[in-house]
C-alpha cells in the first residue's frame, strides 16, 4: 500500500503551473492533463484498462497513450467519483473542507458536462482553497473562478478528497 504525498503533489503543481513538463503531451485544453501530473507526482497509482476505463498514461510526450480520465475534465470527474481501486476520493460538501492535494471540478454552464478541473495548492486566510490550472494558467487563484470568463451563474462545483492511501 502507498501514500498519497500532498507536498509532492503541490510542489509539482507549483514547478509547473506556468509551463509543461516535457515527459507529458501538452493539449488544447490542458487542465486535467496537469492535474493528473500532478496526482501521479504525489504517488497517484495508474490503473490500467482500457482508453475508457482506469487512470493512466503510457510513453512520453507526443508518441503517449492515455485514458480519458487522464486528459479530460468530464472523464476525470466521473472516475473521482466511482473508482473503487487506485486513485481514489471522497465528495465532500464545503471546500473548506478540502487538503492541498486534493481536486475541484466545475462545470461552469450548470449542465452536467464538466469543463475544468484545479488541484488545490494553498489556502486562503478563511481558509477557503487557493487552486492551481492549466489552460488559462494560474497560480494560487480563488478556488471558485469567479474572475474568470467561463464563470457564470450557473456554475456546479465537486470537491474530491483524494485518499491518502492506495
Amino acid at each position: 500500500m502507498s501514500e498519497y504525498n500532498r507536498v509532492k503533489a503541490v510542489e509539482y503543481a507549483n514547478i509547473w503551473w506556468n509551463s509543461y513538463n516535457p515527459r507529458f503531451k501538452v493539449f488544447e485544453d490542458d487542465c486535467t492533463n496537469f492535474v493528473s501530473q500532478c496526482l501521479w507526482a504525489g504517488g497517484a497509482p495508474f490503473s490500467f484498462g482500457e482508453r475508457s476505463r482506469g487512470w493512466w498514461y503510457k510513453g512520453e510526450g507526443n508518441t503517449a497513450n492515455w485514458s480519458f480520465s487522464w486528459a479530460v475534465a468530464h472523464s476525470l470527474r466521473w472516475y473521482l467519483a466511482n473508482s473503487n481501486s487506485g486513485l481514489r476520493a471522497t465528495e465532500v460538501a464545503n471546500p473548506r473542507d478540502l487538503e492541498l492535494g486534493d481536486v475541484i471540478c466545475y462545470d461552469f454552464d450548470g449542465d452536467g458536462k464538466w469543463q475544468h478541473n484545479s488541484i488545490v495548492t494553498a489556502k486562503s486566510l478563511n481558509g477557503f482553497p487557493l487552486v492551481n490550472a492549466h489552460t488559462v494558467n494560474s497560480r494560487n487563484r480563488d478556488w471558485s473562478y469567479e474572475s474568470s470568463t467561463s464563470w457564470t451563474e450557473r456554475i456546479k462545483y465537486k470537491f474530491y478528497h483524494i485518499v491518502d492511501r492506495f
